[in-house]
């Protein structure tokens, strides 16, 4: 009876290990990642450069959080832009991508409250993110592949 059992579960171990294999996953799974942007490339294997315009609207001063190339505060002027060119050189920035976000700060309105600004992210000339023109709370964020 023992030996049946161990038989059993030698088999059963060996159908769950061989259906659950990484190398045996079927091959009709998307791998691609879903872009709203095309990836400029020289010859599709090489890097990927994409331009990245992050824009805060508004009037005043505020302070501003933002990541492009890297992670950064400022007290700026409304209107505020800044521009940057990010190229995406390994496979895993290409299917994973990278975030650039921008987390726009409060002016203050003619009322004296603090009222939230309009922020937008646009790649390669194609708007992909806003915050609905200041009415929504959330920051401008997009992921770049």
């Amino acid at each position: 009876m023992r030996k049946i059992i161990s038989g059993t579960a030698l088999v059963l171990a060996a159908t769950v290990l061989t259906g659950c294999g990484g190398d045996n996953a079927p091959a009709t799974a998307d791998k691609s990642a879903n872009t709203s942007v095309k990836p400029k490339s020289e010859n599709g294997t090489g890097p990927v450069k994409h331009e990245v315009t992050l824009e805060v609207l508004g009037k005043g001063t505020s302070t501003i959080y933002y990541n492009l190339n890297t992670n950064k505060g400022e007290q700026v002027k409304l209107p505020w832009k800044k521009t940057s060119t990010i190229t995406l050189t390994t496979d895993a920035e290409k299917r994973i991508g990278t975030t650039v976000s921008v987390v726009p700060g409060s002016v203050y309105g003619s009322d004296g409250t603090l009222h939230a600004v309009a922020c937008t992210i646009t790649v390669d000339g194609k708007k992909v993110a806003d915050n609905q023109g200041g009415k929504s709370d959330k920051m401008c964020r997009y992921d770049l592949k």
